[in-house]
């Protein structure tokens, strides 16, 4: 470094700067209104269409119909989703919505595979 004074006016700038940063897993961050999060099935507004299923570009939902009624369940395979919220798009019925949950780190890839009812 030829002139190291050069330096200082930055230094003394940044000196009395707030940090860009958050203590995170200690402060939580407040996510934004359309995060796209965690998806969330509500199978009493599902009509069975299977919409979602056909427009996943990676197949991380699958929709079936548990027994005789029109009752459906969601499993999502969470290792596989990109979360680009395109079943919640497709979706005609609003049965899947986004949420703000993003921790959704597991020990074992089994732990991924979740079923809502």
């Amino acid at each position: 470094m030829k002139f190291p004074g050069q330096m200082l006016p930055e230094v003394i700038k940044t000196f009395f700067k707030r940090p860009a940063t958050v203590k995170y897993p200690y402060e939580k961050v407040k996510m934004p209104k359309d995060f796209r999060g965690r998806i969330v099935f509500d199978a009493k507004l599902c009509i069975g269409c299977k919409m979602c299923m056909r427009d996943c570009p990676s197949k991380a939902i699958e929709i079936e119909k548990v027994g005789e009624a029109k009752v459906f369940k969601a499993n999502f395979h969470l290792d596989r989703c990109l979360y680009c919220a395109q079943c919640v798009d497709s979706c005609p019925k609003d049965a899947l919505k986004t949420s703000p949950q993003f921790e959704l780190a597991k020990y074992t890839r089994d732990q991924l595979q979740e079923v809502q009812e």
